[in-house]
C-alpha cells in the first residue's frame, strides 16, 4: 500500500457540524468527510483489494466506497488530519494477518496433579457412604 497514491485518490468533502461553537458554527464547514473507492484504486493490489472487501464489508457502500468523517474538532484543518489517521489506521487493520492460533497444551504435572485432585475427591465421597457389611 502506497501512502502517497492513496491520498491523491481520496475525495474530500466538507460540510457544516454541529455541536459547541457558537454562530462561528453556523458558517463555518468544519466536518470533513472522505471518500476511498477501493476498487478504482491503484495504491492497492490485487490482493489487498479482496482482503479489504472482506474485512470492511459492512463498513463500505455498494460500489466499494469506503466513508469515514470526522467533526473531533472545531477546525477543518485539525479534523482533515484526524481523518486521513482515520483511513490509514482503518485500512492497516484490515490488512494486517492475523496469527494462526495453536492450541495450548496441558504439562504432565497439570494432568497428574488434576488425577490427584479427582481421585482425592472420589475417596472422600466413598468415605461419606455408609459401610456395606
Amino acid at each position: 500500500m502506497n501512502k502517497d497514491h492513496l491520498m491523491k485518490e481520496v475525495v474530500i468533502r466538507t460540510a457544516r457540524s454541529g455541536g459547541p461553537g457558537g454562530q462561528h458554527v453556523n458558517k463555518t464547514e468544519t466536518k470533513v468527510t472522505i471518500f476511498f473507492n477501493i476498487p478504482d484504486s491503484n495504491a492497492l493490489s490485487h490482493t489487498e483489494k479482496e482482503r479489504l472487501f472482506l474485512k470492511l464489508a459492512p463498513k463500505l457502500t455498494k460500489d466499494g466506497t469506503l466513508i469515514i468523517s470526522s467533526s473531533a474538532s472545531r477546525s477543518q484543518h485539525d479534523n482533515k488530519a484526524h481523518v486521513f489517521e482515520l483511513l490509514i489506521n482503518t485500512l492497516y487493520a484490515a490488512l494486517r494477518r492475523q496469527k494462526k492460533r495453536r492450541p495450548t497444551r496441558l504439562s504432565k504435572a497439570k494432568k497428574a496433579k488434576r488425577a490427584d485432585l479427582k481421585k482425592r475427591h472420589s475417596e472422600k465421597k466413598n468415605r461419606r457412604k455408609p459401610i456395606d457389611y
